[in-house]
């Protein structure tokens, strides 16, 4: 027998239309209210995910800092009510692997593995990914000690050492989140201080089971089958040590998903899109938001606020065309 979500799946997938006025890539804060706006505009829209409808916003324990929630509100939960609100104004979403996109023309073209279809406008809306150490060991212990999701991982680790790279509030933020489950950490950071907010800085700094290495840099992951331990360097000294931990969680920064959109729309030197205050791409039609485009600050109110942007510019975009 069939399973029904699955069934489901498929049916949805097949009554999908061909043609859109919006199509959304990326299905994160930034993307999710494009839909939203694009939605209430009665835009036809579609929002194509890659991985996980709430992106790497819905991967985080507690989001203490959007505004609404003082109490704090998990990422799932947070993501899924933005969802539920693109659905409500007719916002189609498809989870599909995007093969290529032709971003040139009045007619945007695109392919995925559930069917070719074909735009007025596109918001690209990806968002960015955790970077990785390219140390030895990392690769070899990824998924066997090496983890760059603390809400995803943390359970496999209770009552361990680990170590966690990174200081800025990504890594401090999810440290702390680990604090509920392992014995102890030791953060690793390459800078002399940590760069995360203040008030989770106050909050790590109180607990005794953490231990800062500052100015340190991580030279290597050891084991054998699984993690066992670390080896660190101090920059200014450089003495060399090796730290036992059973788990090393990774937050050393993000790289922009923007592979598929290299060769079509201007990105800057690390591969983040350039865009305008309209969030207007070098591609006319195309726009940009959230932490895929160049930009000062990532949080999940500003990526929130680029999608109305971009839904509202790909409306007057449309709008121009009609006239």
């Amino acid at each position: 027998m069939l399973d029904l979500k699955f069934q489901s799946e498929n049916l949805y997938k097949k009554s999908l239309e061909k043609d859109y006025d919006v199509i959304v890539f990326g299905a994160g804060p930034a993307g999710l209210t494009a839909g939203i706006y694009s939605g209430r505009a009665l835009l036809r829209t579609l929002i194509i995910e890659e991985k996980m409808i709430g992106g790497e916003a819905a991967s985080t324990e507690k989001v203490e800092n959007y505004p609404g929630f003082p109490d704090g509100i998990g990422g799932f939960e947070l993501t899924e009510r933005i969802k539920k609100q693109a659905e409500k104004f007719q916002t189609n979403i498809l989870i599909s692997h995007t093969n290529s996109v032709e971003l040139t023309g009045d007619i945007k073209k695109i392919k995925t593995d559930d069917g070719e279809f074909n735009s007025k406008t596109v918001v690209i809306a990806t968002g960015s990914s955790p970077k990785n150490l390219n140390v030895p060991g990392e690769n070899k212990f990824k998924g066997k000690g090496v983890s760059y999701c603390a809400t995803c991982d943390a359970p496999f680790f209770k009552d361990k050492d680990i170590a966690v790279i990174g200081a800025g509030s990504s890594g401090i933020q999810e440290g702390l989140f680990l604090l509920n489950f392992v014995k102890s950490i030791k953060i690793i950071e390459f800078l002399p201080q940590m760069t995360a907010e203040k008030i989770l800085q106050e909050r790590i700094k109180s607990r005794e089971n953490v231990e800062f290495f500052l100015n340190t840099i991580l030279l290597s992951i050891n084991g054998k089958q699984f993690v066992d331990s670390i080896t660190i360097e101090n920059r200014a000294t450089r003495e060399r040590k090796d730290i036992p931990v059973s788990g090393v969680f990774v937050w050393v920064g993000l790289k922009p998903n923007t592979d598929l959109y290299k060769n079509s729309i201007k990105l800057d030197e690390y591969g983040f899109i350039i865009t305008d205050e309209h969030l207007k791409t070098s591609q006319t039609g195309v726009f940009a938001a959230g932490d895929v485009r160049k930009k000062v600050l990532r949080q999940i109110v500003t990526a929130a606020s680029d999608g109305a942007r971009a839904a509202i510019s790909a409306q007057h975009y449309i709008d121009n065309l009609k006239s």
